[in-house]
């Protein structure tokens, strides 16, 4: 087992599935990149798999409840300042300037693509929206500039080091901030999750970056190791077959 030194030191070597995983939970792991982070890969396949995402997400009503999440967050601020990190199709945005008539919201991607594509569409022109492209690991932004930041569905993205930067960043620039991203399965339910994409992998865009989503995921041990890491006070909460949500706030 990992000690709690070795986890802050060597967070760049952390397993996905925290310092204590098991040797079969280590090896359900990858570094491959999915096509929405790679730069060799046609864009219009990285929109197929945002569009899939999107869908999924109506479908499922990810949207809805993220929305929901994030907005008892600053239930007491009369016009809350939201920042959306790794928005990717901008559904989530949406949603909330939907469900909050005064929020105002930044709107942000560290890919061009996409950010122009929510430019172009009708977040673009919403008087309480803002497009930004941004890189979550280096905020643009001065501290406090946000009542709550939100990363949502994207966090598995990150390498370890990236992942706490993110946190470090996320908690500067807002009052608090939100990751809602995938469960990472236990590792026998992991494995039949994995023989259920394999199929789809080589032909199916969406089913190859949910395949390798599913081996980047983090588990709650990991998520508290990185907020350690990025000296915060962190809240985790997770449903093995739906998402796990992180709120993190620097310690007073």
């Amino acid at each position: 087992m990992t000690h709690m030194g070795e986890q802050i030191t060597d967070i760049a070597d952390m397993p996905r599935g925290g310092p204590d995983a098991s040797l079969l939970d280590r090896l359900l792991q990858t570094d491959r990149p999915e096509y929405l982070d790679r730069d060799d890969v046609d864009p219009e396949i990285k929109r197929r798999v945002i569009r899939g995402l999107d869908r999924l997400g109506s479908v499922l009503k990810h949207h809805d409840r993220i929305a929901e999440q994030v907005l008892r967050e600053v239930a007491e601020v009369p016009d809350p300042r939201i920042l959306e990190l790794g928005a990717g199709h901008g559904a989530l945005s949406r949603t909330i300037l939907e469900q909050h008539p005064t929020a105002h919201l930044t709107i942000s991607d560290v890919n061009p693509d996409s950010v122009a594509d929510i430019a172009a569409s009708d977040l673009g022109s919403n008087p309480r929206a803002t497009v930004r492209l941004i890189d979550a690991t280096a905020i643009d932004a001065p501290d406090r500039a946000f009542d709550v930041a939100v990363f949502a569905l994207s966090f598995h993205h990150l390498p370890p080091e990236q992942a706490a930067q993110v946190l470090a960043e996320g908690t500067r620039v807002a009052d608090r901030m939100l990751v809602v991203d995938l469960p990472r399965l236990p590792s026998l339910l992991h494995l039949a999750k994995l023989a259920t994409f394999a199929p789809f992998v080589v032909w199916w865009p969406f089913a190859h970056d949910g395949f390798v989503s599913s081996l980047r995921a983090y588990s709650p041990s990991a998520l508290r190791a990185l907020a350690a890491h990025a000296d915060l006070d962190v809240e985790v909460s997770t449903s093995p077959f739906d998402r796990q949500v992180v709120l993190a706030r620097r310690k007073r």
